[in-house]
């Protein structure tokens, strides 16, 4: 269990580190005017025009760091800051997202994994904690609910795993069209990948806070069990 509780501390601190870090790195990109002049929105309708992807439409979501890409009704969420703004990292974070539509399109096998596992993880998001708590409480008269919430965080764990391919892929496809379509030139590509690169470390720390997290519960069993 102090190994347990000592991994879950030193992932928490790195979390808080690479967010305080990525949103620094945002923040300093957001800054920073692209040459093309063009906004999130516009670089991320020509990214998809430049693949002929059609059929995928690109709205603004509030808030911030919120851009995604749902391939159930195929749009591009870009946050309001992005979707609006001439900026090196609102275009790289259009790209990425966008990447994932390249891979929707290209039916690129760990995204659709990621999206097969995505009721499961739902159905698991909503009772997980409730069953983890129930579970600790009655660890010694009714063990195998406790068993039931590893299982189901065990689902959000796999999915974190899942979610870090896509995630690196994306930012390369993002990248790759960046540098062919000149929308970043020699001096802006940097910033643009420096960007991406601090998004991918987050979903780094969350599969191994994740995983940080699912071990301490099995040990937590297992000690009861001796």
């Amino acid at each position: 269990m102090t190994f347990a509780w000592a991994l879950f501390l030193v992932v928490t601190v790195a979390s808080f580190i690479v967010q305080k870090y990525l949103h620094n790195r945002i923040e300093k990109y957001s800054r920073i005017r692209s040459h093309t002049g063009m906004t999130g929105c516009e670089a991320a309708e020509r990214m998809l025009r430049d693949y002929g992807i059609s059929g995928v439409s690109v709205t603004s979501t509030q808030g911030m760091l919120t851009d995604h890409y749902n391939p159930a009704d195929m749009t591009v969420n870009l946050s309001e800051g992005v979707y609006n703004q001439n900026s090196i990292a609102a275009i790289a974070i259009a790209a990425h997202e966008c990447g994932h539509a390249v891979q929707h399109d290209a039916a690129y096998k760990p995204l659709k994994m990621r999206s097969a596992l995505v009721p499961v993880v739902n159905f698991a998001s909503t009772w997980v904690s409730w069953v983890l708590l129930g579970g600790m409480f009655l660890i010694d008269i009714f063990p195998a609910l406790l068993v039931f919430g590893i299982i189901l965080f065990a689902t959000t764990t796999l999915f974190s795993f899942v979610t870090l391919p896509v995630e690196v892929d994306a930012s390369r496809r993002a990248i790759r069209w960046l540098i062919a379509s000149n929308v970043c030139d020699s001096e802006e590509l940097p910033a643009a990948k420096d960007a991406l690169h601090a998004a991918a470390y987050t979903y780094v720390i969350a599969a191994f806070g994740s995983l940080a997290t699912l071990l301490y519960y099995v040990l937590m069993l297992w000690s009861n069990d001796d």
